[in-house]
């Protein structure tokens, strides 16, 4: 058993985030470390295709980033998230493969919802994963 002093609780970063629309968790999978900080940009698309910038933000210490988005401003509809993935790898010293790497989703479309997406990263390859979760109100 864990001691008390290591235990998550509910409002420790590295949980389920129940309060944040959209939680990103990123891991530098060369150092095996959380990967921050790092630059993010969510888009939702519009009627015509295209895509309207509706967050920014960046992702601290611990590789996360939450309270991207207010629950008021994430509305029904297709979101994507692109992760500044070569200035990170810059700043760490590497040479990436890619320049930008995105999760495209669908938000809300089976109701209400909370999106925890987690990425694990290297300059040439990454992998995502979404934990997505039942809100009740």
């Amino acid at each position: 058993m864990l001691p008390p002093s290591s235990r998550v609780t509910s409002k420790a970063h590295g949980g389920s985030d129940t309060k944040c629309p959209v939680t990103v968790k990123i891991l530098d999978a060369v150092k095996g470390t959380p990967a921050g900080p790092m630059v993010l940009n969510l888009y939702q698309r519009t009627a015509d295709g295209g895509w309207t910038q509706v967050a920014n933000g960046m992702t601290d210490a611990s590789g996360e980033i939450h309270n991207l988005i207010t629950e008021q401003k994430f509305l029904p509809g297709v979101y994507r998230v692109d992760f500044d993935t070569k200035s990170y790898w810059k700043n760490e010293g590497s040479v990436p493969f890619h320049e930008v790497t995105n999760v495209v989703f669908e938000a809300h479309s089976e109701g209400h919802r909370h999106y925890t997406l987690a990425m694990l990263l290297s300059p040439y390859s990454f992998t995502t994963t979404a934990l997505v979760t039942d809100v009740q109100h």
